[in-house]
């Protein structure tokens, strides 16, 4: 049913098997191991843009936040009219919600044909996607792109004396598929490989959420559902870890620390990254002012205030078509200092106002 899962995780795991093979030998179980790493590796890979779009998208939604809030305040009575507003703050800013969850979602698939290919390594078992077969059965029947040889050098690896398809709660009767490659594995020899595992798992889960949460805005981490999605990140996602390991084959444990490692790394490439881009961004602002700003000595003009000869310009036009209160146009005002034209008489009533007073 999801053999479209199946077969492209078999098929890259397949080769990192043979790559590593060439170094360390087929059946070795440090070949298996990190033929799982690889894996994680390549994956990681494949999702480093869609990444860098998550981390983009959530930084800008937690720049988005107060505005967000704002829209949440002014239609709290109004769902349909808030979700039409949500959608145009979105198109505005080119949010995508999407792309938030993108890479997680990607990783699931992965995460579950992962879990199902190694499990059919050991189909022995009676349970939910078991076929019940013999020992001798499951070492001669192939595994998707996998031989029955492969299966058998799978059978035969082992990581400090566990097989890494097996886990802690196997049953007795699973453990008997792996007697005629290296001897049945004791659930102690598991246990001592698997808890540490577990335990290392569970950090890098915690540490990455420190990481993460660290990295929010005030304003995203004061929002309630952030709250509480930064205490499952913290504290529950780690201890779901250590509580489902024990149900987990090897080769998942080291799926889990190698995504996890990975994720630390990336996190803080992607990060560093950005934020050289803000300082980049910044520094080129403050170039910007320089440059605008009048050089030192300079007397700064103000763009905003007329020059002064257009002032003088509109003062003599106003003064030459300022009509009279009698309908006729005001002769211009003749300027301090300069003399009257020729032939011009003088007003009649001038020095009237000196001859009253000494009378």
């Amino acid at each position: 049913m999801l053999d479209f899962i199946y077969y492209p995780v078999s098929w890259i795991l397949w080769f990192w098997h043979r790559v590593f093979g060439f170094a360390f030998g087929a059946d070795n179980g440090l070949t298996w191991a990190l033929a799982v790493v690889f894996l994680v590796f390549t994956l990681r890979l494949v999702l480093y843009k869609p990444f860098v779009k998550q981390v983009r998208t959530t930084k800008q939604m937690q720049e988005l936040q107060p505005q967000i809030k704002e829209l949440q305040k002014k239609y709290k009575n109004d769902r349909q009219k808030m979700a039409l507003e949500m959608q145009k703050l979105q198109k505005e800013n080119g949010f995508n919600p999407l792309m938030g969850c993108l890479p997680i979602l990607a990783q699931v698939p992965v995460f579950l044909g992962l879990f199902h290919v190694l499990r059919s390594f050991n189909r022995t078992g009676h349970g939910f996607g078991q076929l019940g077969l013999t020992p001798e059965q499951n070492a001669n029947t192939a595994n998707y792109v996998f031989s029955a040889t492969d299966v058998q050098s799978f059978l035969s690896a082992r990581i400090f004396g566990a097989p890494i398809s097996a886990f802690i709660t196997t049953p007795v009767s699973e453990l008997q598929a792996f007697a005629d490659y290296g001897g049945v594995p004791s659930r102690l020899s598991i246990a001592l490989v698997a808890i540490p595992l577990m335990v290392i798992a569970g950090l890098a889960t915690h540490f990455n959420a420190r990481a993460s949460v660290a990295r929010q805005t005030p304003e995203a981490a004061a929002n309630p559902q952030a709250a509480m999605m930064n205490k499952l990140a913290l504290w529950v996602f780690p201890l779901g870890v250590l509580v489902g390991g024990p149900f987990l084959p090897i080769a998942i444990l080291l799926y889990w620390v190698a995504n996890n490692i990975w994720t630390y790394g990336q996190q803080h490439l992607v990060f560093g990254r950005m934020e050289k881009e803000e300082e980049a961004k910044k520094q080129a602002k403050l170039e910007q002012r320089a440059q605008n700003a009048p050089k030192p000595g300079a007397k700064p003009v103000n763009v905003k205030k007329k020059p002064a000869s257009a002032a003088t310009d509109t003062a003599s036009d106003e003064d030459t078509a300022a009509p009279s209160t009698n309908g006729t146009a005001k002769p211009p005002k003749q300027a301090s200092g300069q003399r009257r034209p020729a032939g011009q008489k003088r007003p009649g009533n001038r020095g009237r106002a000196n001859q009253k007073r000494r009378r």
